[in-house]
């Protein structure tokens, strides 16, 4: 696949197969992945590929700590309420991929499951948990940048190879639980996760796109004639 094709049809995949993903397709997606650019070539990211039993028990915990109220852990600052147009956008999405799966507004059982998946992954065979390392914590946001590039050329590659991929921060919003049972380092931080597998073609909401703003709305050109 060509790198324009790619970057115009690549989306964001909620619904799986239960085929499982070999490892060396996840070590070469990893690796291309890996050709991405970074501060000073610093290269802080870290990736921790989980699948079978331990993804379960992650999957497992989440489930059990989102359900008993337990306010999320994460390892970074979050976002917390957007406003304005950011707000509008993640509305718009929001209702693209609620008609595409015919949730209704008043179903709330559907729509609290909805939220549900993504704390399990969405149901992906495989997540990757994307961190960086802990000693550069007081160097800013740089290496949050740093990883949004390697995890963009993760998601790229892995549509390359026919895969779906969901860049998804409810997977770690509890972050204890992903620590536990990944067995992650004390001196990484853990910062979002990538949902991966075969994209499962009767799944409604695979098919949405969300819209994008056209470049004169993105982008301004300053000393061009």
């Amino acid at each position: 696949m060509e790198l324009k094709q790619a970057m115009q049809e690549r989306r964001s995949i909620r619904g799986f197969t239960k085929e499982p993903v070999p490892r060396k397709l996840l070590e070469e997606i990893i690796a291309l992945a890996n050709r991405a650019p970074s501060s000073m070539n610093t290269q802080p990211w870290h990736f921790h590929v989980l699948s079978g039993e331990v993804l379960e028990k992650v999957r497992k915990g989440n489930t059990e700590r989102m359900l008993a109220g337990i306010p999320p852990q994460r390892e970074i600052t979050d976002h917390g309420a957007y406003g304005g147009v950011h707000r509008e956008r993640q509305i718009e999405i929001a209702v693209q991929l609620f008609e595409a799966m015919g949730i209704e507004r008043h179903d709330k059982e559907r729509r609290q499951d909805w939220v549900m998946r993504g704390f399990r992954q969405f149901d992906a065979p495989v997540s990757v948990v994307v961190c960086f390392d802990r000693s550069l914590e007081d160097n800013g946001t740089i290496a949050h940048f740093d990883l949004g590039a390697v995890t963009y050329g993760l998601v790229l590659a892995a549509w390359d190879r026919g895969l779906g991929a969901v860049i998804n921060g409810q997977g770690i919003m509890q972050s204890p639980v992903v620590r536990q049972h990944a067995g992650i380092p004390e001196d990484q931080v853990i910062l979002t996760c990538v949902a991966l597998g075969w994209p499962d073609e009767s799944f409604a909401a695979n098919s949405v796109k969300s819209r994008r703003r056209p470049v004169e709305n993105a982008a301004r050109f300053v000393g061009f004639d």
